[in-house]
């Protein structure tokens, strides 16, 4: 009865904590599901952008195709003083239109005429050119009412594309009139924005640019000059909606709407801001697909869509084309189902710490205990980490003291074995050269290649012992440091000082030779690595203390050096000053230099300084 009234409190107690925690994980996991649902928006955006940019930067270079096609036609006119309709069609027969500029519809020619030579043009034309003669109809100009000036189309290939616009008068109109006239007077490429309308073929937007023609070999430098030498008009005639679909195909996403205005010559003042345009405006070509009828504005206000605004230069003018697509139409399956992930993630996430926090605050006694225990036993590692520690330095010194034993073994044996044996060998070789010289020639020359292979056998052999444990060390650190800067200087040409303040310095022989050792890997780190130009050693005694310091005014090291990993030259010479009872540091920055110190008693001895550490440690 009294457990039972014992567990009540304890659930009453754990239920609304462990409702927090479910609280609180949902709110994280819908924190990564919007994160996750914001970053596949962006980043469907930022794809569709581009799919954008490419598509205007495609339309802009097929509208540039278009008018280097319009600029080769007319050099056809520029280059010869009469182009006869023969050579016309021969010449857009070549270009291929439909292969090389598919959209185009037809290339045109329009004569520039007035009142007074119209009836004589019309009737030569008729008398040249009869009907049916390459596909043509009959030629009349239309539409028939007298007006000051006509620019008559004479020429299109293939006529097949527009045979009701043979005769007519593109200059009927008073828009293209205009047009005309400024392109002529500035002699670029005009084109009115508007479509053309093509009888019984209401499904094409038909567009026209046009480039005039002056006559061959008239100046047209000036505006009066151009006017004078204006003969007609050279014209391109293409399927808008040809185009545009062309370049929707090669968008890799589908459904894509592309709703295109022309926004007249006005708005190249600012060619990079489109236009907030009213929603009544009417565009020139609108990709509407089945199931997508809602209005050219809607889709760049709707949350469901994704829309870009681009501007295409046209000659002259501007188009603003409105790029939309549904955003589920940008979205693969994965970017579907990533932020319901995102969401169980975040939520399975924040309950595992949850629950995790809730664990470590419920049995935080317990951590507690396991705390102390951890701590002693810390301790005690630490400690038998101290003992083995002591244990391989102490290791470390004899290994060493071992092999500058085994080294000055090695170079006295050398010494005084095969250095005698060489030098007997160079004395029996010196003599029978000298027995040689005169009787025999060949066999005194090679004696003499053989003294010299002995001379260089001998001065390896030196080098093999100074390497070994240079004999100078038996004159005194003083000696050795000398001798040690003289071939440093010798070896690397770099300037090298010795400063001393005392005379002959007594030390023991470890203490001599791990200071030469230091020297010796000292003067090799600057020299691999210091492009220094300069260096200085200084040996200091000062009472029961020998002091030593090599300096240089290299590119310097940073601290963080010292440790890096493969590097043991300074790690090496800090342990052997350590076996030493001595102190080391170092005094360097990148570009200004480097200087080791090193200090050491007078009375050290390497092999008993580990036996006092250790004694210590264990007392």
């Amino acid at each position: 009865m009294s457990s039972t009234a014992s567990e009540h409190p304890l659930s009453a107690e754990k239920r609304p904590q462990w409702l927090l925690g479910f609280v609180m994980s949902m709110m994280v996991g819908l924190l990564f599901y919007m994160a996750a649902s914001l970053s596949i928006e962006n980043d469907a955006g930022d794809l569709f952008n581009n799919l954008a940019r490419n598509t205007q930067k495609n339309i802009e270079s097929r509208v540039k195709s278009y008018a280097n096609l319009l600029r080769g036609t007319a050099s056809l006119f520029h280059a010869n003083e009469h182009v006869s309709r023969e050579q016309f069609h021969r010449y857009v027969a070549n270009i291929a239109l439909q292969q090389n500029y598919p959209g185009v519809m037809n290339l045109n020619y329009s004569q520039e005429l007035d009142e007074t030579r119209r009836a004589a043009f019309e009737a030569a034309v008729q008398r040249d050119y009869p009907p049916g003669r390459d596909g043509y109809p009959a030629f009349a100009i239309h539409p028939p009412a007298p007006r000051a000036h006509y620019s008559v189309l004479v020429y299109i290939e293939p006529i097949a594309s527009a045979p009701e616009k043979y005769g007519y008068d593109i200059a009927s109109r008073p828009l293209i009139a205009d047009l005309l006239a400024q392109s002529r007077d500035s002699g670029q490429i005009s084109n009115s924005g508007v479509p053309v309308p093509m009888e019984g073929r209401p499904h094409l937007t038909g567009m026209a640019m046009r480039l005039p023609v002056y006559r061959y070999g008239m100046p047209v430098d000036t505006v009066e000059q151009r006017r004078a030498a204006y003969q007609g008009s050279v014209g391109i005639g293409y399927d808008l909606v040809t185009m545009m679909r062309s370049a929707l195909a090669d968008m890799p996403v589908r459904n894509v709407r592309l709703t295109l205005f022309d926004i007249g010559p006005q708005a190249l003042e600012q060619p990079n801001v489109p236009l907030r345009l009213p929603h009544d405006m009417r565009p020139i070509f609108d990709s509407t697909t089945a199931g997508m009828h809602a209005p050219w504005w809607l889709p760049g206000s709707s949350g469901r869509y994704l829309s870009s605004t681009m501007l295409i230069e046209h000659n002259g003018r501007l188009w603003q084309a409105l790029f939309s697509v549904r955003k589920s139409d940008l979205y693969t399956r994965f970017d579907a189902f990533l932020p319901w992930l995102a969401l169980l993630t975040g939520f399975a996430s924040a309950m595992l710490l949850y629950m995790l926090f809730h664990t470590l605050a419920s049995s935080r006694q317990r951590a507690i205990q396991m705390a102390t225990g951890m701590t002693e036993e810390l301790r005690a590692s630490q400690i038998r980490l101290q003992l083995s520690h002591q244990k391989l330095r102490r290791l470390a010194a004899h290994a060493d003291q071992i092999k500058e034993e085994e080294r000055k073994r090695i170079a006295r044996e050398i010494h005084d074995d095969l250095g005698q044996n060489l030098l007997v060998l160079r004395i029996d070789a010196d003599m029978l050269a000298s027995r040689t010289q005169r009787r025999h020639p060949r066999l005194n020359a090679r004696a003499r290649s053989t003294l010299e292979q002995i001379d260089a056998t001998i001065k390896s052999v030196r080098q093999i012992i100074n390497d070994l444990r240079p004999t100078v060390l038996d004159l005194g650190v003083n000696a050795a440091v000398e001798w040690q800067v003289a071939q440093f200087r010798q070896r690397t040409g770099i300037a090298c000082e010795v400063n001393e303040s005392h005379g002959d310095i007594c030390l023991s022989d470890q203490c001599a030779t791990a200071l030469f050792r230091i020297l010796q890997e000292s003067l090799s780190n600057i020299s691999q690595h210091a492009n220094a130009s300069r260096v200085q050693v200084k040996l200091e005694k000062c009472r029961d203390t020998l002091s030593m310091s090599i300096s240089d005014n290299g590119v310097g090291a940073a601290i963080e050096g010292r440790n890096k990993l493969g590097s043991f030259g300074l790690v090496g010479i800090e342990e052997r000053i350590k076996l030493l009872g001595g102190t080391f540091y170092i005094e360097s920055s990148p570009g200004a230099g480097m200087t080791v110190h090193v200090s050491v008693p007078l009375g050290a001895d390497a092999t008993a300084f580990p036996y006092q550490e250790e004694s210590r440690a264990s007392g």
